[in-house]
């Protein structure tokens, strides 16, 4: 089951395509709702601000008859009240005072600044109050004359006017719930297509995904369909032209490699034939010629033929692992005797201080024991220095039982630029010396052997100095059911 990521590219298109259509959504709703406020706004401004003007109009004349403040002024309050709306009109005094009207009479309380300013004409204001909107209108009429001896005492009056805008805010608020309840239907839809979207956008790359993997895996006849004539199928198109290139590729380099193991082997096979019987007669013939002044020739013929057979002995050793026809041949087996059979059939037990205990066994190949051990004792009897000792025991990695062998050498040890490759095929200590007695196989065999078992071998440098080899081998194969 595939878990959802929340880095995966499928949620980074849908987030960025749902984010963009929220946005623009929301850039319309705004746009609509200030346009419609404006609308709305303007239009009740414009009434309460038409239905002023004309009531003044019609009840003060451009001629003042003397004496008709207070009637006008009442029949100003009467036409311009009613519901929503309050009106009160103020008499102007001779002696130039602002009129304010007491705050009882209105829903807005008029500011002297305001009453000021509508001295000069009609002025008008949006006031919340108590979480209610009003618009507050002031007028007063200029430019009238008189028909009486004292113009002082005939000046119209001056008209506030409050009307409510509730109605208006209601209806802004039922239509901000709307933009809001349109938002969140267009965000869901563009979730959904978002999805929808991008699922055709990723199906051919998890296809193209897969591919890769079964390429990486080793099937180099994965080819992907290409469908369309989009980016995505160039880039199908692209992979199947490099799958192929790499498949003629791989396919030439791995005859090739067939090729040269088969003919290292062969020749190995070959070689071993009249090796053995060369061996044999240069060792009778060094033997003859042991005893005679001139028998020196004769050694060395025999010394190098005997070197010639254990590197072709080591070749064909390394074309079985090679072509994967090493197997195990697995038996219980006490270290303590294989490891003192080892050194004594080369002569080495003097030369050798062993320890470890005497009941220890491990499900180990005997033959690839005895190799293993004979590599890191040998190497170390001949490129290292004496003391050379060897140790095993029972040792635990990773949660399994194995044996561990440690073979440490009194020498200098190994040069740093060798450790990363000191199990490398043709890899000499002595690489400087123009040649050596190895073959530069015999640790490779050793790692080889080790990896078979399903185990590892490590090279070091002591503390003190010296080499150290550590072999660890499992004391049961995995794979292998318990006796």
């Amino acid at each position: 089951m595939r878990r959802l990521r929340f880095t995966g590219l499928r949620v980074r298109l849908a987030a960025a395509f749902t984010a963009v259509a929220l946005l623009a959504s929301v850039l319309a709703s705004g746009i609509s709702y200030v346009l419609l406020r404006r609308v709305m706004l303007q239009r009740a401004q414009d009434a309460v601000l038409t239905q002023v003007r004309s009531t003044l109009a019609q009840h003060v004349p451009p001629k003042l008859p003397p004496d008709m403040s207070a009637s006008i002024g009442a029949e100003l309050e009467e036409d311009l009240s009613g519901p929503g709306r309050k009106a009160v009109a103020v008499r102007v005094t001779l002696d130039g005072t602002v009129p304010v009207p007491p705050p009882e009479f209105l829903d807005v309380p008029v500011t002297r600044e305001f009453a000021r300013r509508a001295m000069k004409g009609m002025v008008f204001q949006r006031v919340v109050r108590k979480g209610r909107p009003y618009l507050l209108v002031g007028a007063f009429v200029t430019g009238y004359t008189t028909t009486a001896d004292e113009p002082e005492r005939m000046t119209p009056p001056m008209v506030f006017v409050t009307a409510s805008l509730t109605r208006e805010a209601a209806d802004l608020r039922s239509f901000t719930r709307v933009l809001a309840v349109a938002d969140a239907l267009a965000l869901m839809a563009a979730l959904l297509l978002a999805l929808l979207a991008t699922r055709g956008v990723l199906r051919p790359v998890r296809r193209l995904g897969a591919a890769a993997r079964a390429l990486g895996e080793g099937e180099l006849g994965t080819r992907v369909e290409v469908r369309g004539r989009d980016e995505l199928a160039d880039l199908a198109g692209t992979f199947n032209r490099t799958a192929e290139a790499m498949e003629r590729t791989v396919t030439e380099l791995r005859a090739m490699e067939a090729a040269s193991r088969r003919f290292v082997a062969d020749v190995s096979h070959e070689l071993r034939t009249p090796l053995t019987s060369m061996i044999a007669m240069t060792g009778l013939l060094a033997e003859e010629a042991a005893g005679l002044p001139d028998g020196g020739p004769a050694e060395l013929v025999a010394g190098e033929t005997r070197r010639l057979g254990l590197l072709v002995e080591h070749l064909i050793e390394i074309s079985k692992f090679d072509a994967g026809a090493a197997a195990l041949v697995l038996d219980d087996v006490n270290m303590a005797d294989a490891v003192a059979g080892t050194l004594a059939a080369r002569g080495w037990t003097d030369d050798v201080a062993v320890e470890g205990p005497a009941d220890l066994f491990a499900r180990v190949d005997p033959r690839r024991l005895d190799v293993i051990v004979a590599n890191l004792a040998g190497n170390a009897l001949k490129h290292g220095g004496p003391p050379v000792s060897l140790r095993f025991g029972a040792a635990e990695r990773a949660g399994a039982a194995g044996v561990e062998i440690v073979v440490a050498d009194g020498g200098p040890g190994l040069p740093d630029d060798l450790l990363a490759v000191a199990f490398d095929r043709f890899v000499k200590a002595e690489a400087a010396r123009s040649r050596s007695e190895g073959s530069g196989l015999g640790l490779s065999i050793a790692k080889e052997n080790a990896v078979l078992h399903g185990g590892g071998l490590e090279a070091a440098n002591g503390p003190d100095g010296g080499a150290v080899f550590t072999l660890w081998l499992p004391a049961r194969r995995e794979d292998e059911e318990p006796a």
